[in-house]
């Protein structure tokens, strides 16, 4: 994939102007041809994510290894700290995205959120024990936490509505990009220094501070109509358990309970197949990789056929990934078939749900929608890792992992009634706010 950026004259008719075509700042372009492009701050925040993904990645390729040989952190104890990794950033979610539409300085929210996670990296080299090491883990969640919807606030509002698969889809996929990167630069750091995690810990933090230094100084803040409605917040939170969000977010609660921490399907692989244990930081890769490839094209098909059905195809994939992990016995060909499984799951459901409630919330409130539907998710997935964790201990990886399996299946259909009708409703609208010129994206 490749992107160019080109200044166009075409624009939009601005409202009022009799059939005047007149330029709107930031305005997404709407002619045939430049329905194949996407603004340029999405690639410019793709390229933050990426950087900012390098150093997560770095940190949670080894990090399963890190806790339970290193430390001899054991199972139950593992969950907890993949629960708070995957959880704990909901603490701070909505009021990310509730500043960020509140004082109309989204931007600002999300340096604020990228700025903590970086200083956490460097937190990670006096961290040992279980305490400290959850007080680390914790301080990067909330920096996540804090930037997330911002930052998804700005995607959606240099978007057209029936574009926004496509541009959660670029972002993504430079964000999978930095993914499948960040685990090779563990790997590598592994090979040069063996046992170095405290290498690891330096290098990751020197991405995550280009990446800061990114958004800072090359991506622009939204500015807004000041006629634009800001939310208050009683109001927003009453919607927020009305239609059309209520089924959404119930639909997106429901799946996260039935979705398992990967790094419990790594562990998994590692004890079940040779090449997982000998492998271990790439089984991130392989993952990556496939969300890298699938990001775009499942936006695009969500675009065309409606987000809804590519969000639970999604969690298909993962039901077959579960299976697929759950083999008793298998080669390398299973494990890369999970791996593979579990990208396409991500591709298909991470910028999709982004897009999703996006279409469903007008400009100056998508900040705070989309807070409180990833804050669902993430609480969701907190429960799930801390229950699995417990199972796991109980009654073993396999028997566990087909149990997730069977609960997802009845979740599937549930979550495909919930979200019906999500296509026609919402009120969003093409934007007007922002100042970036479109990136082309080819096919």
């Amino acid at each position: 994939m490749y992107v160019s950026i080109r200044d166009r004259t075409a624009g939009s008719v601005a409202p009022g102007s009799a059939g005047t075509v007149k330029r709107l700042p930031g305005a997404a372009p709407t002619s045939f041809a430049a329905a194949r492009r996407v603004a340029s701050a999405v690639f410019l925040l793709g390229i933050v994510s990426m950087l900012t993904d390098v150093s997560s990645e770095m940190v949670n390729a080894v990090l399963p290894l890190y806790l339970t040989a290193e430390l001899g952190m054991g199972l139950i104890a593992y969950g907890f700290v993949d629960g708070l990794y995957q959880g704990v950033s909901a603490v701070l979610r909505i009021a990310g995205g509730y500043v960020g539409d509140r004082r109309d300085r989204p931007k600002w929210v999300a340096v604020a959120g990228y700025a903590v996670s970086a200083l956490s990296r460097l937190a990670m080299l006096p961290a040992h024990g279980l305490a400290a090491i959850t007080a680390v883990i914790t301080t990067d969640r909330l920096g996540k936490g804090l930037r997330t919807a911002p930052r998804d606030a700005l995607i959606a509002d240099v978007t057209e509505p029936n574009m926004l698969g496509r541009a959660f889809g670029v972002h993504r996929t430079l964000d999978t990009l930095g993914a499948a990167i960040g685990p090779l630069a563990a790997f590598g750091v592994l090979l040069a220094v063996p046992e170095g995690y405290s290498s690891i810990w330096v290098v990751s933090f020197a991405f995550a501070v280009v990446g800061v230094a990114v958004i800072v100084l090359a991506v622009p803040d939204r500015r807004t109509d000041p006629s634009t409605v800001r939310p208050a917040a009683g109001r927003l939170l009453r919607a927020m358990v009305a239609a059309p969000l209520r089924g959404p977010l119930m639909a997106f609660a429901l799946l996260g309970l039935c979705t398992v921490g990967d790094g419990f399907l790594y562990l998994s692989l590692q004890r079940r197949d040779g090449f997982a244990a000998l492998w271990f930081p790439l089984l991130y890769v392989g993952t990556n990789i496939s969300y890298l490839c699938l990001a775009v094209p499942l936006g695009r098909l969500a675009d065309r056929i409606g987000k809804a059905p590519v969000f639970v195809g999604g969690h298909l994939a993962l039901l077959l990934g579960y299976l697929a992990a759950a083999l008793p016995t298998a080669g390398t060909g299973w494990t890369i078939a999970t791996l593979l499984l579990l990208g396409v799951f991500y591709a298909a459901t991470d910028g999709v749900l982004s897009a999703l409630v996006s279409r469903l919330m007008p400009t100056g409130t998508r900040g705070t929608g989309l807070a409180a539907a990833q804050t669902v998710v993430v609480l969701a997935r907190f429960a799930s890792s801390v229950g699995f964790g417990v199972l796991w201990a109980l009654v073993g990886p396999r028997t566990a992992l087909l149990l997730a399996a069977a609960t997802l299946t009845c979740a599937v259909p549930a979550a495909a009634l919930l979200l019906r009708g999500t296509a026609t409703a919402g009120g969003a609208t093409a934007p007007t706010e922002p100042t970036t010129e479109p990136a082309e994206v080819p096919s």
